[in-house]
């Protein structure tokens, strides 16, 4: 593609990023709103001239998106890398990529962004102005305006990496999306044992005998119900009338019954 991104579209997709990430946030789809508002102007200038394209990529950019806001700008770069060097080509790789790294980045960023900083820089700053010393409340202005700086260059590092990735890996695309996706699967896998919580406490008895469901269960596998119900849950959305707020729904609506007949 002749169309290249400059510093000028870099900047403003960092300054869209900073205070529009999370202005759409909801159950559905989460910071996908976001992510696409901070995409635009990249979208209208790779694509300003095939409108069906431009139209498919704003659909992948408003899928579900969720990370740290700080850390997100590293994605943002690295898709926009991608999307200048490939073009349309790169959709795949940019949506397995995004599904691939958010969770990992959202690891990161949660524990230095959400807990090391707040932690560290906020006692100190919190000590010092319970002792009345104004140093306390220029300590936590400083901190967060440092953070701010750095949020608004990751786009920038990630775009920069990410175009080194792209250029190492030209011609291999279907390698890099098949590693993103093969990540994402393993990261969203891992995540069901410890998110999803399914216990059968129905107990089978039958003269002397009494037999312990979920023992029996987690016998054959581990967390198997989580994994069912994850499982259906993923067939479910496929289907042309469900969508995650109904899935939602029908989730609480069943747990709420299973609870009241003493099956979980």
């Amino acid at each position: 593609m002749n169309t290249k991104i400059s510093q000028k579209d870099l900047n403003k997709v960092s300054i869209d990023w900073l205070y529009g990430s999370q202005l759409s946030w909801n159950y559905e789809r989460m910071m996908g709103g976001g992510y696409l508002y901070a995409m635009l102007p990249v979208i209208e200038k790779l694509y300003s001239e095939d409108s069906e394209k431009r139209k498919a990529m704003m659909k992948v950019h408003s899928q579900f998106f969720n990370t740290t806001p700080h850390m997100g700008g590293f994605i943002l770069g690295m898709d926009i890398a991608a999307e200048e060097a490939e073009g349309y080509k790169a959709k795949d790789t940019v949506a397995s990529l995004k599904t691939g790294l958010m969770g990992s980045f959202a690891g990161v960023g949660d524990t230095i962004f959400g807990v090391l900083f707040p932690t560290v820089f906020g006692s100190v700053a919190s000590y010092l102005a319970l002792q009345g010393n104004a140093i306390g409340v220029v300590i936590w202005l400083l901190v967060n305006i440092a953070i701010l700086v750095f949020r608004f260059f990751t786009v920038r590092i990630g775009y920069h990496q990410g175009v080194k990735l792209v250029t190492s890996m030209s011609g291999h695309l279907n390698a890099l999306t098949n590693a993103a996706t093969l990540l994402g699967v393993t990261v969203i896998g891992a995540m069901i044992p410890s998110v999803v919580r399914a216990p059968i406490v129905l107990t089978f008895e039958t003269g002397e005998v009494s037999l312990n469901i979920q023992e029996t269960l987690d016998q054959i596998m581990p967390m198997l119900i989580p994994a069912l119900l994850v499982g259906i849950i993923y067939w479910l959305l496929g289907k042309k009338h469900v969508n995650s707020t109904r899935a939602i729904l029908g989730i609480i609506v069943l747990s709420i019954l299973l609870r009241v007949l003493g099956v979980m």
